[in-house]
């Protein structure tokens, strides 16, 4: 199957409406298991659940944008992201990548030797210049990864994580039953 015959399937068949049910009511379940208690197990797998779920939803956003209304379209991609980011909060991932560019760097430093930068191949410079560049990814990524944590932390507290849930599910019944979008609905009320 091509790729415009993955989108007809997707499209054909409600995909989209069907995972904006789908992870609204997630949403909705792991806020209220989160309220109930944070530490269970049931939590954790739903939470584990949302997150292979925020994927399959921010792949179905991904290939359906541009078919759906952008409303829909933001909704999905903001549940998905929020999905995904929850099991997330205490990764620090700008070190882990930060030390596998490092180990790389010192590793692509060392096919340097016989050749006219050879110093930077040997001893002190290799290491230098290996913890220099890991430090500049780190650097970068540790900014990236604050402000994606801040967003996260906004939406996935529980009382947003709900009401995003609730929006999402009232989507997918706009969707499934051919009235537009929740934005549709608000701003035709407020033009009334």
């Amino acid at each position: 199957m091509d790729y415009e015959g993955v989108i007809d399937t997707l499209m054909t068949n409600n995909v989209h409406a069907s995972a904006l049910a789908v992870g609204g009511l997630l949403a909705i379940l792991i806020a209220i298991l989160y309220v109930k208690d944070r530490d269970s197990a049931k939590y954790k797998l739903f939470m584990i659940i949302g997150l292979i779920f925020g994927v399959f939803m921010a792949f179905v956003a991904f290939n359906t944008y541009g078919t759906l209304f952008i409303a829909t379209s933001v909704i999905m991609v903001i549940a998905a992201f929020t999905l995904i980011i929850r099991p997330f909060k205490e990764v620090h991932f700008a070190v882990l990548i930060a030390l596998m560019a490092m180990g790389i760097i010192y590793l692509l430093l060392g096919g340097l030797e016989g050749t006219k930068l050879e110093i930077l191949s040997q001893g002190w410079y290799r290491v230098g210049l290996a913890f220099f560049c890991g430090s500049m990814v780190y650097m970068m990524l540790h900014m990236v990864e604050s402000v994606v944590k801040m967003v996260g932390k906004i939406l996935n507290a529980w009382p947003i994580l709900l009401i995003l849930g609730t929006v999402c599910v009232v989507e997918a019944i706009m969707v499934f039953t051919g009235n537009g979008s929740v934005y549709d609905l608000i701003t035709s009320a407020a033009n009334e």
